[in-house]
């Protein structure tokens, strides 16, 4: 099988609107996944022998991020290797945002990043700012309102959307941006203004208080607590605030409104039953 382009981890949220927007711009693609659907090759990072890349192109590897870090780093090197002996001509990761490096999650993105520049195959670095849907999505319905341990610190957060369409724009012209790496931020929200559209006040709670409730849903994995935690201390305490221009400059028009998405988000997660808490929802 010969593909143009190969979108990994098309049956996820990113892979699966990175796929849309390519074929919204009449770009032929093909969709890779573990659990492939149809038109889709399977593509499973942890069976070898389905990472057979000959004839691929560009190779838009979306991170598989959700796991321990030694597993993701060790799923993105079958990859990279994967694509470096297939003849892969052009390898387009999305990264993290510079500004999370402190994040709980942020060694496997820069790991994998230095495994992709040191692959020999030309590459682009999509480093993704965090989701306007999983800033709302992690707010905690409670009573009347949210509460949340973002305090009054903002997220430049960026709708998925606009992340799809930038590593669209990027693949289907890939030698244009080779060698780049571009930080894909947003415009800053708070909490505040989230529960202000919501029409609902916002409450928060320490950081003590987010990781007691953490730690006390079963439905989540070990490593997924401090994941989660590290957001809120990077948005409490300003270190993911700051705007860029990549992001639109890439899309060659301003960026989608991310509290819109946050909204939808918050809104799909509130309780029927008025009072009822809502657990956590996984990022």
């Amino acid at each position: 099988m010969t593909d143009t382009i190969l979108v990994t981890g098309a049956s996820g949220n990113l892979g699966r609107a990175t796929l849309a927007a390519l074929h919204a711009r009449g770009v032929a693609a093909t969709g890779g996944s573990r659990t492939p659907g149809a038109g889709m090759r399977r593509v499973d990072f942890d069976d070898r022998s389905t990472l057979e890349l000959t004839g691929v192109a560009t190779l838009v590897l979306v991170s598989a991020g959700y796991a321990e870090d030694d597993e993701v780093v060790e799923r993105h090197a079958n990859v990279v290797a994967a694509a470096a002996r297939g003849g892969v001509q052009h390898l387009v990761y999305t990264s993290l945002t510079s500004a999370g490096d402190h994040l709980a999650f942020a060694s496997a993105h820069r790991a994998t990043e230095r495994l992709v520049r040191a692959s020999g195959v030309p590459w682009t670095i999509l480093r993704n700012g965090l989701y306007a849907e999983l800033f709302g999505a992690l707010l905690m319905w409670a009573g009347d309102g949210v509460e949340s341990a973002y305090g009054d610190g903002a997220l430049a957060a960026v709708t998925r959307a606009d992340l799809a369409e930038a590593a669209a724009i990027v693949a289907a012209d890939p030698a244009r941006h080779a060698g780049r790496t571009y930080d894909l931020v947003g415009t800053p929200i708070t909490a505040a203004q989230v529960a202000d559209r919501l029409g609902v006040p916002h409450r928060t709670i320490g950081l003590g208080e987010l990781r007691r409730r953490l730690l006390g849903l079963p439905e989540l994995l070990p490593f997924q607590p401090p994941m989660i935690a590290s957001i809120a201390t990077g948005v409490r305490h300003g270190f993911l605030a700051e705007p860029g221009p990549d992001l639109a400059d890439l899309l060659g028009r301003p960026v989608q409104d991310p509290v819109t998405m946050a909204v939808a988000a918050a809104s799909a997660t509130r309780p029927a039953v008025a009072g009822q808490p809502q657990a956590v929802l996984r990022p």
